[in-house]
């Protein structure tokens, strides 16, 4: 296959340069599983389907760690977390022990691809595309993502595109409420009803407003998946066939893929379609008691031995920290801090020794089996390896328990180290390295190739070349048609 055909129609090379008008519309799928749709049910998603055959697909490696915030950020900036500094929702807001800062629209300082095009005289509509609260101006139109505390906020850019949107849908919802629940019958009435809300904000600014830019990502999926993950995974230790909700995420599939084909309609045949997700979806085995590890091997030191069987917060533990030389944070992957001294306010681990208690802890967290005695498969990353630079206060190990089969848990007082109880309530899965994408151009169709080694922070400069803007050089990635290039180039 030639690779320049991904950019020609009617026998004509396309040049990515060239200034004339052209349309991409960015659908983004948080959490969307790259088996569930090129393999599992590619049948019963045509349009998918036929958008991948007609163009490029493949898994899309997403950051490192492979979190919704700062992932979509990573894939619109084409910067990596470090770079950003942005390693989660929440982060340390500096070095002392207890001043944490939930990341936002605020805290990203680097231009995004809506931010150059614009500079570039192009149009963009952007909805629910995170951390997009509190809004920012862009030459365009946007509606914030699921950050936003509700429709009393100033949600939207232009000012008046509130009121625009809730004409639309009064009840408009970022997110539902609570998708950590055993209530699955009202979960799933809220995720249906907050998706089609959604759908019909963005089938009206699809053809009221005008745009060279359209970007739309949807947070259903990520929560559809972590509520009833259990219920379709035959792999899941909780997994019962033909239990009532057995179908919910394939229905939910369906569902997405049948408005992936309206929209695509609806955005016209000269309109390049990119669909995007930020990471995958995989079970969840367990969760690891990071704290009780680290306590239990003395690199924590508590003033008081916790209550027994009380499952006690990191933050209300009456912590030693002249005898703790580690402390760690729970969610969907592990974060390690290192007590040093003249950077924490009581550390004691000498800035001279702080690569080998780092290599120390490396070497054990890995080694940490599952209950069976057998390898967990655990992953470790030193921020400084992993990132172009190291910015804000980053943790001092990436921990991927069971490469990411099992979660991090910050509490204390499970009376181990393994547990099968989320701390933060019901939660079936986790996040996988891999999303997805799937790359359609209208001016050279029919060639479903496939896409290897992409990933999110090619998305930036795929959508700028495509658009005929050049693509700055301090982008990280690189596009997916220079990806496949070089494939082709290595045969």
């Amino acid at each position: 296959m030639g690779i320049l055909n991904l950019f020609r129609r009617n026998g004509k090379t396309r040049d990515p340069g060239r200034g004339d008008r052209r349309r991409l519309m960015v659908i983004g799928l948080d959490c969307a599983e790259p088996s569930l749709v090129f393999d599992r049910w590619a049948k019963d998603l045509p349009n998918l389907t036929s958008l991948a055959q007609k163009g490029a697909w493949g898994e899309l490696e997403s950051s490192t760690p492979a979190i919704t915030v700062p992932a979509w950020t990573c894939m619109v900036s084409s910067k990596d977390p470090g770079t950003l500094g942005i390693y989660g929702f929440r982060n340390r807001s500096d070095h002392s022990y207890d001043k944490l800062s939930i990341a936002n629209g605020s805290s990203v300082h680097t231009k995004r691809v809506w931010d150059y095009l614009g500079e570039a005289g192009k149009t963009s509509v952007v909805i629910g595309v995170p951390p997009t609260y509190p809004v920012k101006p862009l030459n365009g139109y946007l509606v914030s993502c699921f950050l936003t505390p509700g429709v009393q906020s100033a949600f939207a850019y232009p000012a008046e595109l509130k009121d625009e949107v809730l004409g639309i849908a009064p009840d408009y919802d970022f997110d539902v409420g609570q998708f950590r629940t055993n209530n699955k019958d009202w979960l799933h009435h809220q995720i249906l009803e907050m998706t089609e809300k959604r759908f019909r904000v963005v089938d009206h600014l699809l053809e009221a407003k005008p745009w060279d830019f359209f970007m739309v990502m949807e947070i259903g999926v990520d929560r559809i998946h972590h509520g009833f993950w259990q219920f379709h995974d035959p792999q899941h230790f909780r997994y019962t066939p033909g239990n009532p909700f057995e179908n919910v995420i394939h229905d939910y599939y369906v569902r997405i893929d049948e408005k992936i084909g309206e929209w695509v309609k609806k955005a016209g045949e000269d309109t390049a379609i990119l669909v995007v997700s930020d990471h995958g979806a995989k079970r969840m085995d367990g969760g690891i008691c990071v704290n009780e590890w680290l306590y239990q091997n003395g690199y924590l030191a508590l003033k008081k031995e916790p209550p027994a069987g009380e499952k006690v917060r990191f933050e209300d533990l009456e912590v030693d920290w002249s005898r703790t030389r580690a402390w760690g944070d729970g969610g969907y992957y592990g974060r390690i801090f290192l007590n040093v001294r003249g950077r924490e306010p009581q550390g004691i681990i000498d800035p001279e020794d702080y690569e080998d208690v780092q290599d120390e802890l490396m070497r054990k967290l890995i080694a940490i089996p599952d209950p069976q005695g057998n390898d967990l498969g655990t992953r470790v990353f030193k921020p400084k390896e992993i990132y172009r630079e190291v910015n804000g206060v980053a943790p001092d190990l990436i921990v991927y328990f069971g490469d990411l089969f099992w979660r991090s848990v910050g509490t204390l007082g499970h009376g181990g180290i393994y547990t099968y109880e989320n701390d933060t309530g019901p939660d079936d899965c986790n996040h996988a390295q891999y999303g997805m994408a799937i790359l359609y151009d209208p001016y050279q169709p029919g060639q479903g190739a496939r896409l290897t080694d992409a990933q999110l922070m090619d998305i930036a400069p795929t959508i700028l070349e495509w658009m005929g803007v050049p693509v700055p050089d301090d982008m990280q990635g690189i596009s997916l048609r220079q990806r496949l290039t070089l494939r082709q180039e290595l045969k």
